[in-house]
């Protein structure tokens, strides 16, 4: 888990050199992993990290919709790079870093909330009526991941098109 973002960087590093999206492939991806991203712009609107148990929102339904909403995307990003190797390589990576980050982190909620997380974790808490908060997504840094997000898909839009010629025409 401590090495999830790092790996991270060194995995969109390796997907941008290595994908060969077309058009199709790309706006394929580029549609599950915006679905992604929503995810995790909705669950970002909800939570109060490190602060509470949140049952608001996505964690009604799921305890982690943050890492749900990044697999979501890493299934979009393989989609768009359309690179079998590749794709296997994304999901490896999201299926080791993320269950070691569940894992981390039910344990430190576990560890500070006690009962309180072990009730939501069994379903036994009540949801929480908070309402989504774009400030409090802001807060969260979701903007961040959308950024990148949508640099990532622009650099592929690129690839795309110098592929297809468009460059120098």
């Amino acid at each position: 888990a401590r090495y999830r973002v790092a790996l991270g960087g060194v995995m969109a590093a390796g997907t941008i050199w290595l994908a060969q999206p077309t058009a199709a492939t790309l706006a394929a991806g580029a549609a599950i992993a915006v679905l992604g991203e929503a995810l995790r712009v909705w669950a970002a609107g909800h939570v109060e990290k490190s602060r509470e148990v949140t049952s608001s929102g996505p964690y009604r339904f799921t305890r982690h919709p943050l890492y749900l909403g990044s697999t979501i995307i890493g299934v979009g990003v393989a989609v768009a790079a359309a690179h079998l190797w590749l794709g296997l390589a994304i999901v490896s990576y999201l299926a080791s870093t993320l269950t070691a980050a569940m894992k981390a982190e039910e344990a430190h909620l576990r560890e500070k909330f006690g009962d309180a997380y072990d009730r939501y974790a069994a379903r036994a808490a009540p949801p929480s009526p908070r309402a989504f908060s774009w400030a409090r997504a802001w807060r969260n840094r979701e903007h961040h991941a959308l950024a990148g997000l949508l640099g990532g898909l622009a650099i592929l839009a690129l690839k795309v098109w110098y592929s297809q010629g468009f460059v120098g025409r």
